[in-house]
């Protein structure tokens, strides 16, 4: 990549909160390509943010408080905001653990500065053998959240949707409605979903996870507690935007058609199923082929609902408009 086109354009959001240890490095290793680091104090009890204005020296950073905790999603989209109050043209997510490596943001950034996408992620499941590293808790809770983030965000061609090694163009942040989406842990697939409902490009790049033995805070029992109910709010939202609001084609049919005829199928089978076994006696060849057929045509046209949805992933970038 040529340096030139992407100085003075790209800043660099670091949401801090518990991270004194690894902060300082994690500035350190930020490159010259970059014109603004934010350094987001999310109320961290280690004074992170004092801690930074202390000791670096960096004179791209600007440190911004939270008197109050937000989670990770309240923290980066504070330093959003900050970032376009700079002008920068690209924004990039950066973690102040040290498990993302500052030296892969041009890589990140690369898609978005040749105009191919509006938002980049990191993708730690392509290069199978620096999965051994990953303890076994994230490694299956991520493969999961990804196939049902799939469905709710429309991004069928995203392997890491839970990735938060992410870059985004300043128009297509724009158009998202920041005060909407979601403060903590659920912040990534939030994203996701707005992005889609705004039809931006989102594209992933290889990149392996550094786990150097510390704590996760994220939660198990409360993200397989709370994100279903999220993810099946988000995905019904999706398809009534896409399919109903903005759009009206064959996808659309099919949806109302084939859920139609499925639901009478089932319904229908069951209620003469309940008549004849509590008569003793068998329903009609007619009436079993009645219900049979509605449940495979029904089945049929949902499945072909799903084939539309997964090749309708947004491909022209948003920001050809910014030009």
């Amino acid at each position: 990549m040529e340096q030139s086109k992407i100085n003075n354009s790209i800043a660099v959001v670091i949401p801090c909160y518990r991270v004194k240890d690894a902060i300082l490095k994690v500035i350190a290793a930020i490159g010259a390509e970059v014109t603004q680091i934010i350094v987001v104090d999310d109320c961290c009890p280690e004074k992170s943010g004092k801690f930074v204005e202390e000791n670096c020296q960096d004179q791209r950073v600007h440190v911004v408080y939270h008197q109050k905790n937000k989670g990770v999603g309240g923290a980066v989209k504070t330093g959003y905001q900050k970032a376009l109050e700079l002008n920068a043209q690209i924004v990039v997510k950066l973690d102040g653990d040290g498990q993302m490596d500052p030296k892969l943001i041009p890589d990140l950034v690369a898609s978005i500065v040749f105009g191919q996408a509006d938002y980049s992620k990191g993708n730690r499941f392509f290069n199978l053998g620096s999965l051994k590293q990953m303890p076994l808790v994230r490694l299956f809770g991520n493969s999961a959240l990804s196939f049902v983030s799939k469905v709710a965000s429309g991004y069928w061609n995203l392997m890491d949707p839970t990735n938060g090694f992410t870059a985004i163009h300043s128009y297509a942040l724009r158009q998202l409605p920041l005060d909407k989406i979601e403060d903590r842990y659920f912040f990534e697939s939030d994203m996701l979903f707005r992005l889609n409902t705004v039809r931006a490009v989102v594209r992933e790049f290889p990149m392996v996870a550094v786990y150097d033995g510390e704590n996760s805070s994220l939660d198990p029992f409360k993200i397989f507690c709370s994100f279903p109910s999220k993810y099946i709010e988000r995905f019904y939202k999706r398809i009534f935007y896409n399919y109903f609001l903005r759009d009206f084609n064959i996808c659309s049919l099919n949806i109302i058609m084939g859920g139609a005829l499925f639901l009478f199928g089932v319904i229908y089978g069951a209620i003469n199923w309940y008549l004849g076994s509590s008569s003793n006696s068998f329903m009609p060849t007619g009436t079993i082929m009645i219900a049979a057929l509605s449940i495979i045509l029904g089945f049929q046209m949902l499945l072909a609902a799903v084939a539309y949805d997964v090749s309708n992933v947004p491909r022209d970038p948003l920001q050809e408009f910014s030009r």
